[in-house]
């Protein structure tokens, strides 16, 4: 695996994905939940399957670089262990998800061959 890069914010729009298991759902449901009413941000479904390019359960967060400086590196003071991608939304997923991703806590592999032709 690659060295983790910190998320840096260079674009104008982000999502970020919060991976779970069976164990850590309800506390993942909650910082999401927190996260969109103390910032108030998007919040997707939690998915409790792989989806696209993410192997694991996971909660997708939207959020734009005029959040990032004050939400990541709350994202980062209350995800207890979690795995966060951060990745930038350019219009280009393989890139978004491969060189503009970032990552909060282990690295999870992701499934990017949909992204390639």
């Amino acid at each position: 695996m690659n060295k983790l890069k910190s998320p840096v914010n260079i674009h104008d729009y982000y999502h970020a994905h919060v991976y779970f298991e069976q164990g850590t759902i309800e506390f993942a449901k909650d910082l999401c939940q927190k996260a969109g009413d103390l910032f108030t941000l998007k919040i997707g479904r939690v998915h409790q399957k792989p989806i696209g390019p993410h192997p694991k359960w996971s909660c997708q967060i939207t959020f734009s670089s005029n959040d990032f400086e004050q939400f990541i590196p709350w994202l980062e003071d209350n995800r207890q262990g979690l795995s966060v991608l951060v990745h930038a939304l350019t219009g280009d997923n393989l890139q978004d998800h491969t060189e503009y991703a970032y990552w909060l806590g282990n690295e999870v592999v992701l499934s990017l061959d949909l992204f390639r032709p």
